[in-house]
């Protein structure tokens, strides 16, 4: 594996660093206490190509790698997780699924929109009682004339209060395997539910989703075949564990950044608190943490791009680089004392913002069973 970025990569790292530092970074505490979903930022980034980067040309993309696409989404996620969230599930859960599957009609009508940043799309798979436990759950297609009928009730879905349509696993056929379904907004029976009110990411709206015997036509069922839901999920996960341990990267980056920041302004006994021994080992062992969890990241995501096997680095990248966000967040809020804990700084909200990616993708623990089993054969 090479690891010097080629000069492309270097191009567009630069260009979505530029873009963090002059849009994104002096709105986000803005937006943040607004609790206002970033759409004018959104559609800025929709023009710069970023939703369209994973897929091929002729469909509205620039068939680029997912190398390159977690170097814009890591400098994204350094000035706002809310953002980067909406950017993740708009370019890979809430729209691949479309591509994949997707009808000519679903792709002009809103596949192709949703890279211009026009429709938003998003994803229903958590369930009350069923959240890592996928076999848990119970939505339900019932095959009627022309269509399906699906019955039960979804949560945790991010941007489900402004999307306009999502994609939904439920249990179809005899054997009531998943199947995927596009739903859109304004389908009778389709009802969006209480919006969930949350420690972190307040910029990203999440909320419950309900379907009260709602009507889904043929042409709206993703899937080739009933209880195909499956097989094509799992094609997927590892990569939105590699996106997600990359906004991981952002946000640690962004702490660090202000750790170091303010340790070389604070002062304490005559001098700059950088120049005490315990805070430079927290900053270093923020800064080898953080360069660990990148290496692991990009090497992840170049196996995916090599196509080679990957399902286990890319549990690995979730799990190393998301913790160690975690653990970054806290440290950095260490150094700031007990301006750590008031809300005129930034840190608080990476504090806050970053628990939100120990859930995506699944949970540490979940990540540590799927690991072991990897090397254990």
């Amino acid at each position: 594996m090479n690891f010097e970025l080629s000069d492309e990569q270097k191009t567009i790292q630069a260009t979505f660093a530029r873009f963090c530092d002059e849009r994104i970074a002096p709105q986000a505490a803005a937006l943040d206490e607004a609790r206002a979903y970033p759409r004018a930022l959104f559609q800025e980034l929709a023009d710069l190509g970023l939703y369209g980067m994973r897929y091929p040309e002729e469909v509205g993309g620039s068939g680029m790698a997912l190398s390159e696409f977690c170097l814009a989404l890591t400098e994204v996620a350094r000035g706002s997780l809310s953002l980067a969230g909406a950017v993740a599930m708009q370019s890979l859960m809430g729209t691949k699924f479309l591509h994949m599957l997707g009808n000519e009609d679903i792709i002009e009508r809103l596949f192709k929109p949703a890279l211009r940043g026009e429709k938003i799309g998003a994803i229903c798979m958590t369930e009350p009682n069923a959240g890592s436990d996928l076999g848990g759950i119970s939505t339900a297609a019932k095959k009627v004339d022309g269509g399906y009928v699906i019955k039960g009730q979804k949560t945790w879905c991010t941007a489900a209060p402004l999307a306009d349509f999502f994609t939904v696993f439920a249990r179809a056929g005899a054997e009531k395997k998943l199947t995927i379904f596009l739903v859109e907004r304004g389908f009778k029976g389709l009802i969006v539910g209480r919006e969930i009110h949350k420690m972190g990411v307040w910029a990203l709206p999440t909320s419950e989703l309900a379907f009260d015997d709602c009507f889904v036509p043929d042409s709206h069922r993703l899937s080739k075949e009933e209880g195909d839901g499956e097989q094509h999920l799992k094609k997927t996960l590892a990569e939105i564990r590699i996106i997600t341990a990359a906004m991981g990267l952002g946000i640690a980056q962004a702490a660090l950044d202000e750790a170091v920041r303010y340790a070389g302004e604070r002062q304490q006994f005559g001098k700059t608190i950088n120049r005490y021994q315990a805070i430079q080992m927290k900053l270093a062992e923020m800064a080898t943490e953080l360069e660990a969890a990148t290496h692991l990241v990009h090497y992840a995501a170049w196996l995916r791009d090599s196509n080679r096997p990957h399902n286990k680095q890319a549990a690995m990248a979730k799990l190393f680089a998301t913790e160690t966000a975690a653990s970054i967040c806290d440290q950095a809020a260490r150094v700031f004392a007990s301006y750590g804990f008031a809300m005129e700084y930034p840190v608080q909200r990476y504090l806050r913002d970053v628990r939100f990616l120990l859930i995506g993708g699944g949970t540490s623990e979940i990540l540590k069973l799927i690991i072991a089993k990897e090397i254990s054969g």
